[in-house]
């Protein structure tokens, strides 16, 4: 099998960490980097549609709480682990840009919903469409079943994960 970097990086470590668990130090780095590359291909993703990260971040959580897109500010705050007094800040861009409206909670005046407006949603399919054809060129390294059985073994990890805390990927209900 070929030597890739990471590869190099162990052989390194090894001799002057010599309890370095070799199985360990290549998964994890290597899911590092495949994450980098991701984060990478995301950032030009999101410069080429216009869009900052914070931006999506906002769009893509609104987006998985499903039709009609919307949620309270609390919410939003708490998945995206910001501030209130930051996120109303970014409301308000992103109201001004036309990407979100606030709207008025109907069984209670005093509390409002963010919800995605018609440009948000085109924004976040094409940045979507965007790293998902990304992402597919990654992975097409590897055959259907060899990407079913990394999914399966990258689940085993997230359980182990999430046994001790909260989810990884917490969606609204």
């Amino acid at each position: 099998m070929a030597q890739d970097s990471i590869d190099r990086h162990i052989a390194f470590w090894t001799r002057e960490l010599p309890g370095l668990d070799p199985d360990v130090e290549g998964a994890v780095t290597r899911m590092q980097a495949v994450v980098r590359r991701l984060r990478h291909e995301r950032e030009e993703a999101l410069a080429e549609h216009g869009l900052r990260d914070w931006q999506y971040d906002v769009i893509w959580w609104l987006r998985t709480t499903g039709t009609p897109y919307q949620a309270c500010p609390t919410w939003l705050a708490g998945v995206l682990d910001v501030r209130p007094a930051t996120l109303t800040n970014r409301l308000e861009r992103l109201e001004r840009d036309g990407y979100v409206e606030r709207i008025p909670d109907p069984d209670d005046r005093r509390r409002l919903f963010v919800r995605l407006t018609r440009k948000a949603l085109d924004a976040w399919e094409a940045v979507y469409e965007d790293r998902s054809s990304g992402e597919h060129v990654l992975l097409a390294a590897l055959t259907p079943e060899q990407r079913r059985q990394l999914a399966d073994l990258l689940r085993i990890v997230t359980l182990a994960a999430e046994a001790d805390g909260p989810d990884l990927l917490p969606l609204a209900d």
